[in-house]
């Protein structure tokens, strides 16, 4: 038997905010209840706001949206990603780097924006997950005008869209505006044009910043609130959105995300798997530290993970040598950086777990 419900569902909301660089897109986001920041551009410095570590590759930014699940509503009411279009190239980065590519159309035919589009579909699931969690979700991304042809031959003309997939053959801006809730432009309303003496130049005259909640021929916009096809860039405006829209689970004390252990770490290559090395044995060869005792010629994509959940240089060296690799006292930092990128920062989770399993392996004194 099916239970039928009536009424409005209160639940977290998935909003897309956009438009020009410098028109206060994050200013808007950080005036959202108790939010924290993904900030994917490290511009948000000048900003009193709440912020995660600046993400360095694009399985750092899925550890820290999993975080904020676990985290929960009590802790984290908006999750905000500042910005969408910066977090996108860092997804195209990892799909090239786990198929061994330099650049997302070196697939051809159009492959390569179909893997993007794939990864970039979990990745928008995972936030859908944030919502059921209860925390409101917060796209910024920037704007792009491009060239509309009208299909029925009235001519062509300039449109706003999401600064995505700047191809025709990429599917995230598409998939980004039909998963959110509420998509607002913000822009800059011209009051008046003038021209100069001669008639013959032109040039916008004041100005005030303005949100579009509504499509129009000249942009992409909607929302499911009833809210006035535009009005002034105030939080307050839609304030009443999201009173009480999310539902707050007591505080819970949480300890930070560790993946699931797996058996395997992703296959790139044929070769056979060496003789595997003890699970105590640690490389003799001395490398300088930073701050959080890792070599600093690791590249940084990797070394944030490693820092994040506390591994050091010769557990890696262990899991990939029983792969059979690179033998077990190759430092990290002279290994490819495609397999490096593609194995070890994007398959993280599989590695990760393996070196926990490793750990479980060595026996007491």
């Amino acid at each position: 038997m099916f239970e039928i419900t009536g009424g409005k569902v209160q639940k977290a909301k998935k909003v897309v905010l956009y438009g020009p660089e410098g028109i206060g897109k994050s200013s808007l986001a950080a005036q959202f209840p108790n939010s924290v920041f993904i900030d994917t551009e490290g511009s948000t410095t000048e900003l009193d706001v709440k912020r995660f570590p600046k993400p360095t590759s694009w399985e750092m930014i899925n550890q820290q949206v999993r975080y904020a699940i676990q985290q929960g509503p009590s802790l984290i009411g908006t999750l905000v990603i500042d910005t969408i279009d910066w977090a996108e190239m860092q997804c195209n980065e990892s799909v090239c780097a786990s198929h061994n590519k330099k650049g997302i159309e070196d697939f051809g035919y159009g492959k390569g924006y179909i893997f993007a589009a794939e990864e970039f579909g979990r990745f928008l699931n995972l936030l859908s997950d944030v919502v059921e969690a209860g925390i409101h979700v917060v796209l910024s991304a920037h704007s792009q005008i491009v060239k509309f042809e009208q299909p029925d031959e009235m001519g062509a003309y300039d449109r706003y869209q999401l600064k995505l997939g700047q191809k025709t053959s990429s599917r995230t801006a598409a998939l980004v505006k039909e998963w959110a809730d509420m998509v607002l432009f913000i822009n800059y309303k011209t009051f008046s044009v003038a021209a100069d003496q001669k008639g013959t130049k032109h040039k916008a005259q004041g100005g005030v910043r303005t949100v579009y909640a509504t499509h129009h021929p000249a942009w992409d916009a909607k929302n499911r609130h009833g809210l006035p096809d535009e009005f002034t860039l105030d939080y307050g405006q839609i304030a009443h959105i999201f009173a009480g829209a999310a539902p707050v689970s007591p505080p819970t004390q949480i300890a930070p995300p560790t993946p699931p252990p797996t058996a395997v770490v992703a296959q790139t290559t044929q070769t056979e798997p060496a003789q595997v090395a003890s699970s105590s044995q640690q490389p003799a060869a001395a490398t300088p530290e930073t701050q959080d005792g890792l070599n600093p010629n690791i590249p940084q994509s990797l070394r944030d993970l490693m820092a994040q959940h506390q591994v050091q240089e010769y557990e890696i060296q262990l899991v990939v040598s029983q792969k059979g690799y690179y033998p077990n006292d190759t430092p990290i930092c002279n290994y490819d950086s495609s397999f490096i990128e593609g194995v070890l920062v994007g398959a993280w989770q599989q590695v990760f777990g393996m070196i926990q399993d490793a750990r479980n392996k060595i026996p007491f004194s």
